[in-house]
């Protein structure tokens, strides 16, 4: 480690200039000393045998290994260049083949996009192309950081990489995706912040394809491709990038086989074999120093010239340090041995590379070689660091090239009726999943366009993804069909395109001015998909801008801002201070509860920051063990009731000055005006200080001697008297409803002023609310909150909305309702009330209950509506009576008191509230830590009246202590 830290400086800081030879920080004298002893104990063949660098393949057979384990013992290789495999068997490999070598080899690997880009089993980075469109250098500098991390724990000397090809000819068939772009300036900006950060990890990065392989239509692997350009263009724009990054310490270059007339008159004489290209120009007028690489001497560009053998004796010839991928290395080094002999090559010309390569051996520490250590591998090649970078590249890559009247972001989800529409062969899982993140989303079939376009019309926009495998770049063109499918929808619909390809797919759609939104996301990853998603409902800005024109409608470097709104957005742990390895220590606790059969499911989210960092189910929706948990399943969330329903209308009330918190109780609410609650203020009601009693089993009362529900109270079948559903065939009397209210004004108070929960402040409010602004609870609170909100799983009486299947049942009822109680609340007050109550009846999922604390700590706010004053969240997140020993605020519940038991934790801040649920639910959030914490189970099934695990055990607390332990201070 200690060389390539000190090969870093050496190289970053003053190696290879092109305006003096190197200055080395090492001490140049041990270097010599060391360089000289090799050379010197070499023979002709072994110093022959240092020039050949040989592809080994950790994918194949023991026959292919065998045969790289030859040219090590009898040819000398110098080093191996991996393509395919993975990664433990290409360490593996390196280990054995570095074992049989007398000097140890160099290792290289083209990992243009990191390792993934050859091996499996490892984090895939986006393409140069998306990179090229981030305006940030810095980011671009971590990837480089990244790769060279990648090649380092690998046991790799040379990524062979950036790509300083400019790709100005949008038909390129193989630069492409692996170019930054078409303009020279974005190009060498890019690839030099990657270049420092692969350096930067020890590690010697390789410019390519000298001298520019940007404009050409033809493949160099299969033929030779021609660049008819003036010398004069080529130094103004391909050498551009090299005379750069030669000034800032790049450690090596790669030739490629280009027939270029203006540097190489020899008709159809490869650049890489050319005496004048890489002698002449890249070393003498460019003042290169560094190693220099052929390309692959087994591209047709190459073979079709020359014979293996021949070909690389032209090479070294030419000035090329080191012979990549040779056919034939005994032949080559015969044929190189007898040009030496026969003075064709000098031996001086041969010791200058031999020199250089064992100096670059030394400056990379394989003077002090050790083996690449096996265990923990594939964890440090996937660190969550590199996933919490893909989501910082793709929110600052995803470009808007469109955005008329504002399409995006889309803000009023209460009032869009929003259509999705699939084009191209690939996934759209996590694209689709997203946007079902902020609202609802309806897929509309891609089939007839007829079919599909009058199917659209009852929607106000149409999402269109157009998603092709990032492995097919070649592919990625619309076809016919699809075109005129976006064509047609766009002339009766607003359109948001969103494509998942490379920039150039669209350039056959550049006519289409009906378009009014147009995303440009490069790749049809994951991360891109969730990015894009967040993108177009706000909840990250655009920043991106175009590498590359698209024909005459957009040009490079187009890119328009949008507007961020405050809603939810995601991403990975580490990117909001947090550490998702210990995140992932949920996974035991929620696990372990299921497992003991205190619940049978389990949804779990954590937010901070504005994102979601963590969001996973478990189990299943009951014993049977048939329905696993998802995400978007709804749970009843019991208590969780009073802050996500009831107590967000009260607030409403409040900031309208309907009230104060001295009003009284008998003037707020009539029934209460001639009993001993009249003077119950409304801060004493909400922070249950009011001496109320904590419930009446209403319930009991309606029940018949053999403890089924009264025929005198219930019907089976629905009536117009009987119209309160309580549970599946089942109705109560309407006129019960005002029985509840009178009995609870009829209760006697506590004699002592104390804190005591009570379930009545809810069921007060709830009468309050709806006379006041005479509509039904449900109702108010869909309209002020969860249409704006975009919560559009949450609700009261779901199956009137959602199909059974994604509600878990909450108990099997033997002294109520005689039934399993599934999409029905589990409260019996509530079930009473047709469902809706104050206190309990909303049915709701993780993401949903995320977006309504996210609305409390920015403190009213959420996507650009205001639903009540910062100041009204002030005062309801106050607890006024903390110094009498009552926690509460107005509504919420707070972190328990010193030296008393409570809701949290003890780990959050006095600031932070929530509230729990007795169906095994919590929402609490903390401002301090911007943190927040979501937690559903139906721990009540199958039996609530059993002994509450859940609770005893701390599960709810656990979890939330492993998220403050998360957070990384």
């Amino acid at each position: 480690m200690r060389y390539f830290v000190v090969a870093l400086l050496f190289i970053s800081q003053i190696a290879f200039s092109q305006l003096r030879e190197p200055k080395l920080t090492l001490d140049r004298t041990k270097e010599t000393i060391w360089v000289d002893s090799i050379y010197n104990k070499m023979t002709m063949q072994e110093r022959i045998g240092q020039l050949f660098m040989v592809a080994a393949y950790s994918n194949k057979d023991s026959v292919h290994f065998n045969a790289i384990d030859k040219l090590i013992r009898d040819q000398y290789i110098g080093g191996v260049i991996f393509f395919q495999g993975g990664p433990v068997r290409q360490a593996r490999l390196t280990n054995r083949f570095q074992s049989k070598s007398k000097v140890p080899l160099f290792v290289g690997i083209d990992a243009e996009w990191g390792l993934a880009m050859r091996l499996d089993s490892v984090i895939r980075y986006p393409w140069n192309m998306t990179l090229g469109a981030i305006q940030d250098m810095k980011l671009i500098e971590k990837v480089g950081e990244k790769y060279g991390q990648q090649s380092r724990r690998m046991g790799i000397q040379f990524n062979f990489a950036p790509v300083l090809d400019i790709n100005t000819n949008p038909k390129n068939p193989i630069i492409g995706n692996r170019s930054f772009g078409e303009d020279k300036i974005n190009v060498t900006e890019r690839a030099l912040a990657l270049m420092k950060g692969i350096q930067n990890q020890g590690v010697f990065a390789t410019g390519k394809h000298f001298p520019g392989h940007g404009d050409t239509e033809t493949d160099s692997h299969h033929t030779l491709p021609m660049l008819n350009f003036t010398r004069q263009r080529i130094n103004d724009i391909e050498f551009y990038p090299y005379k750069k990054l030669f000034r800032e310490g790049l450690a090596s270059v790669m030739v490629a086989h280009l027939n270029v007339p203006s540097l190489e008159p020899r008709e159809n004489y490869p650049t890489s074999l050319s005496y004048n290209v890489v002698t002449n120009i890249l070393q003498n007028e460019l003042h290169f120093k560094g190693l220099i690489f052929t390309d692959a001497l087994n591209m047709k560009g190459a073979t079709n010239f020359k014979q293996p053998g021949d070909i690389d004796l032209e090479a070294f010839k030419a000035g090329n340090d080191i012979l990549l991928f040779a056919e034939n290395v005994p032949l080559a080094l015969e044929k190189i041995c007898v040009a030496i002999q026969d003075t064709v090559i000098s031996e001086k010309r041969l010791e200058q590379s031999v020199k250089k390569i064992l100096r670059y051996k030394y400056l990379a520490g394989l003077n002090n070689y050790k083996p690449v250590d096996i265990p923990y591998l594939y964890d440090d090649l996937n660190n969550s660091d590199a996933q919490a970078l893909q989501y910082q590249l793709y929110e600052n890559a995803v470009t808007v090239l469109k955005n008329e009247n504002e399409i995006l972001p889309i803000k009023d989800v209460a009032n869009e009726k929003i259509a999705y529409v699939k084009l191209g062969d690939d996934t759209n899982t996590s694209f689709l999943n997203t946007l079902r993140q902020y609202t609802e989303v309806t897929e509309v079939p891609n089939d007839s366009i007829h079919l599909m376009v009058e199917d659209l019309k009852k929607y106000t926009t149409v999402i269109i993804g157009y998603h092709k495998a990032d492995g097919a770049w070649k592919k990625h063109d619309f076809t016919v069909d699809e075109l005129v499918k976006i064509q047609e929808i766009a002339k009766n619909n607003k359109v948001i395109l969103d494509i998942f390809t490379k920039p150039y797919s669209l350039i056959p759609i550049n006519s289409f001015s009906d378009i009014e939104g147009l995303v440009v996301s490069y790749q049809n990853s994951d991360v891109a998909q969730n990015v894009s998603g967040q993108l177009i409902f706000g909840a990250i800005e655009s920043k991106g801008k175009l590498p590359v024109s698209i024909g005459t409608a957009f040009k490079v470097n187009d890119g328009l801002k949008t507007k961020k709104l405050n809603r939810l957005g995601f991403t990975a742990a580490e990117n909001v201070g947090m550490s998702s390895k210990t995140l992932a220590r949920i996974d035991l606790i929620a696990n372990n509860a299921i497992e003991r059969q205190m619940t049978p499911g389990i949804q779990v989210l954590v937010a901070r920051k504005g994102k979601v960092v963590y969001q996973k189910s478990y189990g299943y929706h009951d014993y049977k063990n048939e329905i696993k948990v998802k995400n978007s399943d709804i749970y009843d969330v019991a208590s969780l009731t009073k802050i996500v329903s009831t107590l967000p209308d009260v607030m409403q009330l409040y900031d309208q000055k309907k009230f104060t918190l001295d009003t009284k109780l008998g003037t707020m609410l009539p029934v209460f005006e001639n009993t001993d609650k009249k003077n119950i203020s409304f801060k004493e009601l909400l922070s249950h200080y009011a001496r109320l009693q904590a419930w009446i089993p209403f319930y009991q009362a309606t029940l018949n001697a053999d403890k089924k529900p009264s025929d005198k109270y219930y019907k089976n079948t629905l009536t117009p008297e009987f119209s309160m559903q309580v549970a599946e065939n089942l109705f109560l009397r309407n006129d019960y409803e005002d029985t509840i209210i009178k009995k609870i004004a009829e209760s006697k108070l506590l004699p002592k002023k104390e804190y005591k929960y009570s379930d009545f402040t809810f069921i007060i409010l709830k009468e309050y609310l709806e006379k006041e602004t005479g509509k039904k609870l449900d109702v108010l609170s869909e309209e002020n909150f969860y249409k704006k909100l975009g919560a559009n799983s949450t609700t009261y009486n779901p199956l009137r909305k959602f199909d059974m299947s994604v509600i878990p049942p909450t108990e099997e009822d033997k002294y109520f309702r005689y039934q399993t109680i599934q999409g029905y609340v589990h409260d019996m007050a509530a079930a009473m009330q047709d469902g809706v109550g104050g206190h309990a009846g909303v049915f709701s999922n993780t993401i949903d209950l995320a977006k309504i604390m996210q609305m409390y700590l920015q403190k009213g706010n959420y996507g650009g509506v205001q639903f009540f004053s910062p100041a009204t969240f002030d005062a309801f997140n106050t607890c006024y009576f903390c110094k009498e020993g009552n926690r509460r605020a107005l509504g919420f519940d707070k972190p328990q008191l010193p030296g008393t038991s409570g809701p949290t934790c003890g780990c959050t801040s006095k600031s932070s509230f929530g509230h729990t649920g007795f169906t095994g639910t919590m929402a609490w959030a903390d401002p301090e830590e911007e943190l927040i914490y979501i937690f559903l189970s139906n721990r009540t099934y199958p039996d609530s009246n059993a002994p509450n695990t859940l609770s005893k055990e701390n599960v709810r607390e656990n979890i939330q202590k492993v998220i403050y332990d998360a957070i990384e201070k």
